[in-house]
């Protein structure tokens, strides 16, 4: 019976690294992280979200700067890499912002995978984005052409061709576009996370422009699946992947789900549309699903039911509290 692979994950710390991590762990995977905590969030929040991992005789944390840790020692004996970290956000990538997004994007990415053409690891798994697309009308596949909006996608896209030219090197690499993902940990600058602390009492959400946007949102859970599905998968070396839902739903109609789910309207404020905004994602994935059968499990419904009870937990344990629906007086039919 073969070992479970050794797997590095970078921005082990984040919200998918994080959830990533705990899962691979229970696949009985040992796992080496690296995150160097960067101030995008509270470090402290990214601490707790390996609270169960620093805990478990398979993992081991080195907090550090992919741009000038030594990464052979961090490799030796490393089978996959799965590198997720970087600089993440569309808005705070125009102007002055957008040398981060070189920076932990693109010149980090670069020299990673120096490091691993040299040491012999056998894959790497990529974080990519669906910001790569920009304008579309429909679902898209990964040879639909790729048309940035902003500064954050063209890093992204820019990875994707590093990956490319490491490729023709010999090196295993598959760039994974991820399509908004959402659940647990997820990071508070992201809408649904704002949607639901503004739910439970907190500062009211920011809706800009109409809220008609759509987009593919992927339950975190089922994204990792796709992710460890794919360490040893054979015949995708090379092959960027789409990650997401193969439906869309539009920001006001997320809106009311969590109004629904919390038991109260969510207080929004209204404000312009921002630049690099797409009207529409929308993930086709049928590459994924002949590589390893993979399809997202999780209605919306559902996982958003599972982020607010994540929310209410932390401000429960927090002593925060949260706003809760009144009870009503009289008998309750059950």
């Amino acid at each position: 019976m073969n070992e479970p692979a050794r797997v590095l994950v970078t921005g082990c710390a984040g919200f998918i690294g994080s959830t990533l991590v705990d899962r691979l762990l229970a696949d009985g995977h040992p796992v080496v992280g690296v995150d160097c905590l960067t101030p995008t969030y509270d470090p402290e929040t990214k601490i707790r979200n390996l609270e169960g991992a620093l805990g478990h005789p398979g993992f081991s944390f080195r907090r550090d700067d992919l741009a000038m840790l030594d990464l052979e020692p961090l490799l030796d004996g490393v089978d996959a890499v799965v590198h997720l970290a970087g600089q993440p956000g569309v808005q705070t990538s125009w102007g002055t912002g957008f040398a981060d997004h070189l920076e932990r994007n693109v010149m980090a990415t670069q020299r990673l995978l120096e490091a691993v053409l040299a040491s012999g690891t056998r894959r790497v798994l990529m974080a990519s984005s669906s910001s790569v697309y920009g304008t579309v009308d429909g679902a898209t596949s990964e040879d639909d052409p790729v048309r940035p909006l902003s500064p954050y996608g063209v890093s992204k896209l820019s990875t994707e061709h590093l990956a490319a030219l490491y490729g023709v090197r010999g090196l295993d690499v598959v760039p994974l576009r991820f399509f908004t993902a959402y659940g647990p940990r997820q990071r508070p600058d992201m809408a649904f996370h704002r949607m639901v602390e503004a739910a439970l009492g907190g500062p009211a959400f920011p809706l800009r422009g109409d809220g008609s946007q759509r987009r593919s949102f992927t339950f975190v859970d089922d994204l990792v699946y796709a992710v460890v599905r794919l360490l040893d998968a054979p015949g995708v070396a090379g092959r960027i992947l789409n990650v997401g839902s193969s439906t869309t739903t539009a920001l006001v109609d997320v809106l009311a789900l969590v109004g629904d789910l919390v038991g109260r309207p969510v207080p929004v404020t209204h404000h312009v549309r921002p630049p690099g905004d797409p009207d529409l994602t929308h993930a086709c994935v049928e590459r994924l699903r002949e590589a390893v059968g993979w399809a997202p499990t999780t209605s919306l419904v559902s996982g958003l039911a599972a982020q607010v009870a994540f929310h209410q937990s932390l401000r429960s344990a927090s002593g925060q509290g949260s706003w809760r629906a009144p009870v009503a007086s009289g008998n309750v039919a059950s």
